[in-house]
């Protein structure tokens, strides 16, 4: 069996059997062609009223009323272009939604780079820039803000990559302390070696800046272990989230697996290099 042949078969398996699939357990799975967006889909919401989408209703105030949909482009929000002399998926953030693996996926590391574009969008044309890759993703894609699906959220925004944001009450504990201490809705800001904090849905700061200057490729790492993960921002790891979660009724469910979703959210942003592989343990010098 080739290389390849070996790669396609660990694929094909169901992921509880991937563990036990050793021949190729290593091997990095691009899941980004270089050509087009085989092996994702497209979800677009309500478009800002600054934005013309021929055909799509709008009420007597000019808002629209309805979303773009599901793998409807009309203003090539997610296209692959040429950049740096090599191909990118651009995401132009005209309109807020996502790019979404088709395929579910759980005990990974996850690698890819990004850069930003120049481009901003109302609302969002006089502030910093933003996407995000959303992981873990379940449910209905417009189910976060009708935008993106229920997820964890390792941002992806100016001055803040690394951090976490949960998107439909998703929960994730980590060792943190409060940005406030006097103020305890003030956001957690992971501290390792802190008191974990239990419970937290909305955003946990992260740890330090690693961005790189704007119009400079970053190479971003995440890492999945049943319901563990870890935020590496050029090599450094920002912050280690545990106990993935959400509930249901007064039941909380961990939340191990799911789609892979990149933002569109009100800013020019482009994404290469894009590959996933089997994970059995997170390296214990990120943890």
């Amino acid at each position: 069996m080739n290389r390849r042949t070996a790669v396609l078969t660990l694929l094909a398996l169901p992921l509880g059997a991937r563990s036990r699939a050793t021949a190729a357990q290593q091997e990095w799975t691009p899941l980004f062609n270089g050509k087009d967006l085989s092996g994702w889909e497209t979800y677009l919401g309500k478009p800002h009223a600054s934005v013309g989408v021929p055909g799509l209703a709008r009420n007597a105030a000019g808002a629209y009323v309805q979303p773009v949909g599901l793998n409807q482009d009309p203003r090539h929000v997610f296209s692959v272009v040429q950049t740096d002399g090599a191909p990118a998926i651009r995401i132009s953030g005209e309109i807020y939604g996502g790019l979404i693996t088709r395929a579910e996926y759980e005990n990974y590391h996850l690698r890819f780079e990004f850069k930003w574009g120049e481009k901003r969008w109302p609302p969002r044309e006089q502030a910093v820039r933003d996407s995000g890759c959303c992981y873990h993703s379940i449910g209905p894609h417009d189910e976060s803000y009708g935008f993106w699906m229920k997820s964890f959220e390792f941002q992806i925004q100016e001055g803040d990559c690394g951090d976490f944001y949960g998107l439909a009450n998703v929960i994730a504990d980590a060792e943190a302390v409060l940005s406030n201490p006097t103020d305890p809705k003030s956001d957690p800001v992971y501290t390792k070696g802190a008191t974990p904090i239990v419970g937290v849905t909305k955003r946990i700061v992260k740890s330090r800046v690693n961005e790189r200057p704007r119009g400079e490729w970053n190479v971003l790492d995440l890492y999945c272990v049943g319901q563990t993960s870890a935020h590496v921002v050029n090599g450094l790891t920002n912050m280690v989230l545990t106990g993935h979660r959400y509930r249901i009724e007064e039941h909380d469910v961990p939340l191990t697996r799911g789609r892979i979703q990149f933002q569109s959210e009100g800013a020019e942003v482009f994404y290469r290099r894009i590959a996933v592989r089997p994970l059995t343990a997170i390296p214990s010098e990120l943890l």
